[in-house]
């Protein structure tokens, strides 16, 4: 006896457009919720994009008035690690793809003047304290040097992150296919890619496509001659410089700090790189805006290299080596922003265009974001309570760009 699906579970079903960060953790919150995801991605294998990225941070963002941003970022980070957790303890991720180790936040060019009694949490706090005198120590600085200590703060590879996301039952990952345009039938919406075939329809799509996310809108709405949707995202080009350590000289071996440090730019060491389990330093990224293309350049190993000695300077001499044409290495990949710094997520116009969804915008905050911004859409698609308080959630809400519109 056939088993037929039930006009709930089609109801249930959903797309998503990017099998990156966004896309994966969306996919991942949403098949939690029981939904059925089927996720399209243009790169013949995972980490073609910003996911790609070799190593990142999972990291509080500190303000003096603990903006909006800030509490996000706390938030984000919490379920990005509880996220990592589960999918540790499900055996799909190991300790070679993450480590809760700590940051410390060296906070350069003046940062130090910002923290004042209501920025900074009571030393009880575990999200961010004064740095202790070892950790200080400990990367090479004076005692005097402003550093903040986050203990829940990790470092993480972004594309297991993804590829253990995206191994959640109740979906389907569909790697080569490029969605060129859209259209929505009968309560149906429609992905087709540039030769008019036909890859899925759904009564639910998101978009996740980080920078391709405004030219998938703009395709839509030239084909419906309705006014334009202002959605400004900006690309952000980012180059991370990476090198081996055991091309560094002993004594810059030992004075490598024993855990992550951020705050102009970060820097990371002891992981594997891509293709190579040996232990790696990481430092970066550089940011570009307005740039479409990706390749790694000669002058961005310059800047990070300058990254590391404004960063840590005790380094800046023995690093020097690593940044040898010989043995420097290099990532770079896009990622997009909007003008506030938030992401975009959620429904962009639901009485235009309902059943369609966007999740994007995250910068260079996608490790500490993701997650969070799945379990939001997901809690909105399903009509679950939301993870975030009503005056955080509004500042991530798509539909905030709705009344700004371009004729």
């Amino acid at each position: 006896m056939l088993k037929t699906t039930s006009p709930e579970a089609l109801r249930r079903r959903v797309a998503v457009v990017g099998a990156g960060l966004a896309g994966a953790a969306v996919a991942a919150s949403l098949a939690k919720a029981g939904w059925l995801v089927e996720i399209l991605d243009a790169a013949p294998a995972l980490g073609a994009g910003a996911s790609g990225l070799p190593v990142g941070l999972a990291a509080p963002h500190v303000s003096p008035d603990d903006s909006v941003l800030s509490r996000i970022t706390r938030l984000g980070v919490q379920a990005t690690l509880e996220r990592a957790e589960q999918l540790t303890g499900a055996g799909l991720m190991t300790s070679a793809d993450w480590g809760l180790t700590g940051v410390l936040e060296h906070r350069v060019k003046g940062k130090g003047a910002l923290l004042s009694a209501k920025a900074l949490p009571h030393p009880e706090d575990h999200w961010g304290t004064r740095a202790h005198p070892a950790q200080i120590k400990a990367c090479g600085f004076s005692p005097e040097v402003p550093a903040l200590w986050h203990s829940q703060a990790a470092w993480l590879r972004p594309r297991p992150f993804v590829a253990a996301q995206l191994a959640t039952a109740g979906m389907t990952l569909r790697l080569g296919f490029s969605v060129h345009r859209l259209s929505r039938t009968q309560g149906q919406w429609h992905a087709w890619d540039a030769n008019g075939q036909l890859l899925t329809q759904t009564p639910h799509l998101v978009l996740a496509s980080a920078f391709d996310t405004q030219a998938l809108l703009q395709v839509l709405v030239s084909e419906e001659a309705g006014p334009a949707v202002y959605l400004p995202l900006n690309p952000l080009r980012g180059q991370v410089s990476f090198g081996a350590i055991a091309h560094l000289s002993e004594a810059t071996r030992l004075a490598l700090p024993p855990f992550p440090v951020h705050g102009h730019g970060s820097f990371i060491s002891g992981v594997a790189a891509p293709n190579d389990a040996a232990a790696h330093w990481f430092v970066g990224s550089t940011f570009e805006r307005d740039c479409t293309q990706a390749p790694v350049r000669a002058e961005d190993h310059t800047a990070n290299q300058a990254r590391v000695n404004t960063l840590l300077p005790h380094l800046a001499q023995g690093m020097a080596q690593g940044f040898s044409p010989a043995h420097i290495q290099g990532w770079a990949g896009l990622r997009c922003t909007l003008p506030d710094r938030l992401p975009a997520v959620g429904a962009l116009d639901p009485l235009r265009w309902p059943g369609l969804w966007v999740c994007t915008g995250m910068g260079a905050r996608g490790i500490s974001l993701s997650v969070l911004c799945g379990e939001l859409i997901a809690a909105e698609m399903s009509g679950q309570a939301s993870p975030l308080p009503p005056d955080l959630a509004k500042h991530l809400a798509a539909r905030r760009f709705k009344q700004t519109r371009q004729s």
